[in-house]
């Protein structure tokens, strides 16, 4: 009935507040009921640091409110419902006694026709081609992807598009350029919004300052603007194929980039930088 002092020396001693933190620390990863795990979506989101969470959560809400608005524009703008409104836009970047003559002093029609250059066929694939090249001498192969993909897809999906809905080009104004695809959304934007995003996101990752984040992103977001612009005032698009254009192009750039940050926290376990 009496422990031997030998029993009470090899007695085992339990660490009664070494066992509580763990067990607290165990409650703290895990609320949920054993063998049921929060997602791991959820768990990378939350070990982002505060202005990381701020621009997924500013992503994330101008994704829906692209594809929001592009839905609108769906079932209205290509029925015409919106089509006087339109025209009386387009005829206001034009003198009333001659639609042919855009207004403002001649510069302004180079400088239109500069702006929309800019978002054709032949800049685009020679600046993605470049900066693809680019990436893939310094060894960045998942970039270079990412950029192949965001602008194949962002073609491809232009492309369909257009032929899905089938828009005529504007006749309220002779138009400055000869098109012959459909009109329906604007291509030129479209394809800015989704290059232009995505080197600009590319771009703000490697810099260090948030000021510096933000003009690169903010100057991108006005190169696909200002090309967009300068469809409606060249008369070759509807106010709505332009707007049509960003939305859609901002979607996909932003679904793009989505994608390779979910892929880079899959493969290296790190966290977003800023």
């Amino acid at each position: 009935m009496f422990m031997t002092a030998a029993s009470r020396r090899t007695r085992p001693v339990v660490n009664c507040r070494a066992f509580s933190s763990s067990r607290l620390a165990g409650v703290g990863r895990n609320t949920l009921s054993p063998g049921v795990h929060r997602p791991r979506l959820l768990d990378a989101f939350f070990s982002l640091s505060g202005w990381s969470k701020f621009v997924v959560l500013s992503a994330a809400l101008s994704f829906s409110l692209a594809l929001w608005i592009f839905g609108e524009l769906v079932d209205h703008a290509v029925k015409g419902d919106y089509l006087p409104q339109e025209e009386r836009i387009l005829k206001a970047f034009r003198h009333p006694d001659n639609l042919t003559q855009p207004i403002g002093p001649h510069w302004v029609e180079v400088a239109a026709r500069d702006l929309t250059a800019m978002g054709g066929a032949t800049f685009l694939s020679l600046l993605t081609v470049s900066v693809l090249t680019f990436e893939l001498l310094s060894g960045r192969k998942r970039t270079a992807l990412l950029l192949l993909v965001a602008a194949l897809g962002g073609l491809a999906l232009s492309t369909g598009l257009k032929e899905l809905f089938d828009r005529p080009r504007p006749t309220a104004v002779p138009a400055l350029m000869v098109e012959t695809s459909a009109s329906f959304p604007s291509g030129h934007t479209m394809l800015s919004s989704v290059i232009y995003l995505t080197l600009g996101s590319l771009v703000s990752r490697a810099l260090e300052r948030r000021s510096a984040k933000l003009f690169v992103v903010g100057l991108a977001l006005l190169l696909a603007c200002l090309t967009g612009i300068s469809r409606v005032f060249l008369g070759v698009h509807y106010p709505t194929d332009v707007l049509a254009g960003w939305t859609a192009g901002t979607a996909w750039a932003l679904l793009c980039w989505t994608l390779a940050l979910a892929l880079e926290k899959r493969g290296n376990g790190r966290a977003l930088q800023r």
